[in-house]
């Protein structure tokens, strides 16, 4: 086994692990009944704290082991969450993150915990208060002098080593029993590295001194076998928790044990027995144990392996194998379908030779036309085709759900609000809407800026929320459709809305707008935009530099979107991102003007008419189509384009959110499957421009910025001379 390979899927698995228990520990407050809440956050700490034991990971395991109890006692109704709890706990799950993800830089991890780390344990001992395990948690408090201090039978060594945890029954002691035989017994069989005596006295003067109270954690470096090692303890099993763990070469020993043993199939308990890696005992348990949680109504029902798992009777990675074993007899072809993790740059690269496959399809499907053979051109149609299914799984492979995303923000919005002083709360729709990846991960940033933002200057204080009339609390949306072959996404808050004289008022200030020029609502909003350009009376933490919201737009412009705001003073604020679905290949629509080439995102493209029976007014650039007046704009004179006109002009009809307009071209020459390739530094800031591809042919067309052209149009419909030409 590739231990490097394992550790890192380990890394992978984790972080997962930990992004779900934030979003339970999230959710945890708004639910009447958590049990299942606390029941994933339990999962997952346990989940990482049995695999980090696999690779030696002490440091990992010993924080996670103390959070672990907690959560257990929190299962067990013995210590309630508040809101200060589960701060502590969101604390916790970030610093665990950490030494997770440290391990990319440091692979062996270490096997003490920080200042942070014993900070937060110091934490949870209060949950832990009249719990045996108090004691481990103060011991990792107080660092490792006083595990020094601990009653040991010699120096503490690596991690090879059998751990036995034992819990002796009350009844021991009547029964004419001895816990310290047995640890003498254990001395036979090899040398105890380690101990802790741990007693779990009751409360009050309930104390009876023929009781035994007593519990032992034990590491044992020792060449015994599991069956040898229970035997120690037979003749006290029946009213005592015996738990033996096997040290890390016994695990590997148990998976190879499985691995070559005979025939495939069967039940995973006898698996486990035929190895050695279980006793009868600690199936005849487990099973007890399932079939109690069947018969109960409420309780969750787990499997075999979970409960084993859990209990410690037996290492996650001996289960995974055994029921590897279990399925391996199974008919192949009937296997339910896997995920496969797959690098990133490995499915880049894959997007990018099959937009080279498309360009090649593009100039094949050319020249057999230009040969006239018609075997060869329906050979390469069909060519074509394939490569179109293959490009539209290429990149449905790209597609991730933007609800991963948007589930990122509950904790920002608990931490921020919190800081704040303020009642919010967030809701979520559509967040199974899938995008492109690439857009997604440089999405994040342009939507923290208005989150914290929405926050801090929408959300009103508590005082001026009833003042208005409203709850106390404040309300923060975030959604995502799709519309018209993109992909809509709004933040909405029900805030105070914008303050359209403040801003104007700092927009004279700054030179951007005359004194007594008269605007729209949505121009003034759009003056947020401008670099350095705040009306806030402070700056905050939070924000007030002027630094963001132009930087919002500057990426937003970078994927190829737009965004726009809808706000009423007093009532809220809507901030609205439209965004093109994937930045890699797209369908598009060919045009031509003059000599030159231009592609349209075919989604956005409605319909193709004739100028001349539809031209309303050539000196307006208005269109009636069907009753409905449009503006338009032709391309010629956007882009100064020279030579004779067409006597019969074309109108494409496109439409970009609520906006439809016409775009007058020359030729219409069809659909054409369209590879995006960016524009080079020089010619980034064309406007008018999203792109460009490569024609069958070699030629190189340019793609059409469709959103800033409507824009353009909108906003110039009136105008006598209306369309100015981009340079």
């Amino acid at each position: 086994m590739d231990m490097d390979l394992a550790k890192q899927t380990f890394i992978q698995e984790a972080l997962e692990l930990l992004a779900s228990m934030e979003s339970a520990l999230l959710a945890f407050e708004d639910q009447e009944d958590a049990t299942e809440s606390i029941n994933a956050i339990f999962r997952a700490v346990h989940t990482i704290k049995g695999s980090a034991g696999l690779f030696g990971l002490e440091g990992i395991v010993r924080f996670a082991h103390t959070l672990e109890t907690v959560l257990d006692r929190v299962r067990n109704h013995e210590v309630s969450l508040n809101h200060s709890a589960i701060s502590l706990l969101l604390e916790c799950h970030d610093h665990l993150a950490g030494m997770i993800s440290d391990l990319a830089h440091q692979p062996e991890g270490t096997s003490e915990l920080d200042p942070r780390g014993r900070q937060l344990l110091e934490g949870l001992v209060p949950m832990l208060a009249g719990h045996e395990e108090a004691t481990h948690a103060m011991v990792e408090v107080a660092g490792s002098r006083s595990r020094e201090e601990l009653p040991q039978a010699g120096p503490r060594e690596g991690p090879d080593c059998w751990h036995l945890s034992l819990r002796f029954g009350p009844q021991v002691l009547q029964d004419g029993m001895d816990p310290l035989a047995c640890l003498r017994y254990l001395a036979t069989l090899g040398r105890i590295v380690h101990l802790y005596s741990l007693l779990r006295l009751p409360e009050g003067g309930d104390f009876n001194p023929e009781l035994c109270y007593l519990g032992l954690e034990v590491e044992l470096e020792t060449d015994a076998d599991r069956k040898t090692l229970e035997e120690v303890f037979e003749f006290v099993r029946q009213d005592s928790i015996i738990r033996l763990i096997p040290p890390h070469s016994k695990v590997r020993e148990y998976v190879s044990l499985i691995q070559e043993a005979g025939e495939a199939g069967g039940l995973l308990g006898d698996i486990l027995i035929k190895c050695g890696c279980i006793s009868r005992e600690d199936l005849k348990q487990a099973l007890l144990v399932q079939s109690e949680e069947e018969s109960d109504p409420v309780a969750s029902r787990r499997r075999l392996g979970e409960i084993l798992m859990e209990e410690q009777a037996v290492p996650p990675a001996v289960v995974a194998a055994a029921l590897e074993k279990q399925r391996r007899p199974q008919d192949r072809q009937g296997v339910e379908a896997k995920v496969i993790k797959v690098q990133a740059d490995k499915l880049d690269r894959l997007v990018d030779l099959v937009g080279e496959l498309v360009i090649a399809g593009a100039s094949a499907h050319v020249q057999a036309a230009a040969s006239k053979d018609a075997g060869l051109v329906e050979s390469t149609a069909i060519v074509n085709k394939l490569v179109e299914e293959i490009r539209d799984n290429a990149l449905s492979l790209r597609m991730v759900q933007i609800g991963e995303t948007f589930n990122r923000f509950r904790r920002v919005v608990r931490d921020v609000s919190r800081e704040m002083g303020k009642a919010i709360e967030l809701e979520i729709h559509g967040g199974d809407t899938e995008l492109d990846k690439s857009i997604v991960e440089k999405l994040s940033d342009p939507l923290m800026h208005i989150v914290r933002n929405a926050i801090d200057h929408g959300i009103e204080p508590l005082e001026v929320r009833r003042a208005r009339g409203k709850t106390d609390t404040g309300s923060l949306s975030l959604s995502a459709i799709h519309d018209s072959g993109s992909i809509v996404i709004e933040i909405s808050d029900d805030g105070g809305g914008l303050n359209r004289e403040r801003i104007l008022a700092k927009a004279v200030e700054k030179g951007l707008v005359k004194e007594g020029e008269t605007l729209a609502d949505a121009e003034v909003w759009q003056l947020i935009f401008e670099p350095g350009f705040s009306t806030a009376a402070a700056v905050t933490d939070i924000s007030g530099r002027g630094v963001g919201m132009d930087v919002v737009r500057r990426n937003i412009d970078d994927l190829r979107g737009s965004i726009d705001i809808e706000s009423y003073e007093g009532a809220g604020t809507t901030f609205r991102i439209r965004l093109p679905l994937t930045l890699a290949i797209i369908d598009g629509f060919r045009v031509g003007v003059g000599a030159g080439s231009y592609v349209l995102p075919l989604d956005l493209v409605q319909e193709c008419v004739d100028l001349g029976p539809f031209l309303e007014s050539a000196e307006n650039h208005l269109v009636n189509l069907r009753g409905e007046v449009l503006p338009f704009l032709r391309l010629r004179e956007v882009f100064s384009i020279q030579g004779p006109v067409p006597s019969r002009e074309q109108v494409v009809v496109v439409q970009y959110g609520e906006n439809r307009a016409g775009i007058v071209v020359d030729r219409l020459l069809g659909e054409f499957q369209t590879v995006i390739k960016p524009l080079g530094e020089l010619f980034r800031q064309t406007k008018g421009i999203g792109g460009s591809t490569i024609l069958g042919s070699g030629e190189v067309a340019l793609i059409l910025d469709v959103p800033q052209l409507v824009q353009l149009v909108a906003s110039s419909s009136r105008r006598s001379n209306p369309i100015p030409a981009f340079n």
